[in-house]
């Protein structure tokens, strides 16, 4: 029987505050390497004084006192019920999960983003608390009762839904990822990051409940034939708007949102009104949404004629690259985490495509000279995101850990070799290529890449 390895979870936060105004100073003047850096001094120094720390067991000679010794909760009345009135919050000992953000990225906290944690996370679900946010100019609390949604353009007569007429519609409730198509764009060229939440984590998996779109646009008479796209705009100051293939919303996929996890959709995630667009990238996954607009042609808005379009080796940009492929990453063992034993570990991650269900995860430990097919574990759902695990022994020496998804179509997640021959290397959005993480004989795991 193999004996069970114990792991370092990885630190939540590397830089202080001073630090973080350093990496934004140095960002402002263009030295975007500085980020890397800085990062990287920070995971160093942090790791290992960490991880000697948590690997101590208070034990002695007769066992461990954590069994010998009855703990005060076994000998007392604990708390009593919740008051009236409050919001559960997780326990003291899991304070540090939390979404974070990357210095750096933006001037402005009202155009940034916080990642997900996705190494201290199970399953699929995303907690609401911990779904990773963009913003183009800040979040919200809006007052439903004064909210409104049009319907016009290409109808028979233009509608206005309160948000109580909407709620009364019949609703559909589905659990969908949705990820930034900047999801890995600073690992674009070179590693830039230490943790999956940094790398990997602007993606999250929801149950949104809602009432399709279509039904909406029957409702406003929408001409269907002459219509081929639908404008989505947003109720902000920067007056997000994205267009929508009429295809998608035919489809019955597409719908507008109110519900989150089981709950009212927080205000940082769109309330009172949001689209959902499975499979496709969060921007177009409207917040605070306010019209909705019927036309026969794309709308070429300001985020899709100079924004979230990839450039291309040859200086070319392709538009309207909406679909987040295939894509995976293991979260466990992931970088900043340090393995404390040898022997067995399981390795686990998550797997998504746009496209469709995930069909199969392989996992190599060689850095893709062998692979191994993961369990996928129930449920695997359609544009959603995908649990995988696999069964490790670790013998003490270095090893290189990678996931490969395959969807239901067949796409195959490329390397970053593949993903560059086509691509280059200075585009930023709608990276899905294979992720690769070092275990070193240290046990410390770094972010690393293979070429």
């Amino acid at each position: 029987m193999l004996s069970a390895g114990r792991f370092l979870k990885a630190p939540e936060n590397f830089l202080n505050q001073a630090e973080i105004k350093t990496v934004f100073a140095e960002a402002k003047n263009g030295r975007r390497d500085f980020i890397r850096l800085a990062f990287a001094a920070a995971a160093a120094s942090a790791a290992i004084p960490a991880a000697m720390a948590q690997g101590k067991l208070a034990a002695s000679e007769d066992g461990d006192l954590n069994i010998l010794n009855l703990p005060e909760h076994s000998k007392g009345l604990g708390q009593g019920v919740s008051a009236a009135g409050s919001y559960g919050a997780p326990s003291q000992y899991e304070s540090n999960v939390l979404r974070r953000q990357s210095p750096g990225l933006t001037q402005t906290t009202q155009s940034s983003v916080s990642f997900a944690p996705l190494q201290s996370l199970f399953g699929i679900i995303t907690p609401s608390g911990l779904h990773f946010e963009r913003h183009h100019q800040g979040w919200w609390d809006i007052d439903p009762s004064k909210h409104r949604l049009m319907v016009n353009g290409l109808v028979k007569a233009a509608k206005v839904f309160t948000l109580d007429e909407i709620m009364r519609l019949p609703a559909v409730s589905r659990f969908h990822f949705i990820e930034c198509g900047a999801n890995t764009a600073v690992d674009w060229g070179n590693v830039a990051v230490p943790t999956v939440q940094y790398t990997h984590g602007m993606i999250s998996c929801s149950e949104f409940t809602g009432v399709p779109l279509i039904t909406l646009l029957e409702m406003a008479g929408a001409d269907l034939k002459a219509g081929k796209f639908v404008l989505a705009e947003g109720a902000e100051g920067s007056s997000m708007t994205r267009t929508i293939p009429m295809e998608l919303v035919k489809s019955g996929e597409v719908f507008v949102a109110y519900g989150q996890n089981g709950e009212m959709l927080r205000p940082e995630q769109g309330y009172p009104l949001r689209l959902v667009v499975p499979g496709v990238q969060g921007v177009s996954w409207v917040k605070y949404l306010r019209r909705l607009e019927v036309g026969d042609m794309p709308f070429a808005t300001k985020d899709e004629a100079i924004h979230y379009m990839d450039l291309q080796p040859d200086g070319l940009h392709r538009q309207y690259t909406s679909i987040q492929e295939c894509k995976s990453v293991v979260t466990t063992p992931s970088g900043g985490q340090v393995l404390l034993d040898k022997g067995f570990y399981s390795i686990t991650g998550l797997a998504w495509s746009g496209r469709g269900k995930v069909k199969r995860v392989d996992v190599s430990v060689d850095g893709g000279r062998n692979w191994q097919t993961a369990r996928l574990e129930s449920p695997v759902l359609a544009k959603a995101l995908t649990r995988f695990s696999l069964d490790w022994n670790w013998d003490g020496k270095p090893a290189i850990i990678q996931s490969r998804a395959m969807d239901e179509t067949g796409f195959v997640q490329p390397t970053y070799k593949q993903l560059r021959a086509v691509r280059g290397t200075r585009s930023i959005y709608h990276n899905n290529a294979i992720q690769s993480w070092l275990v070193q004989e240290s046990g410390e795991v770094k972010n690393v890449q293979v070429s």
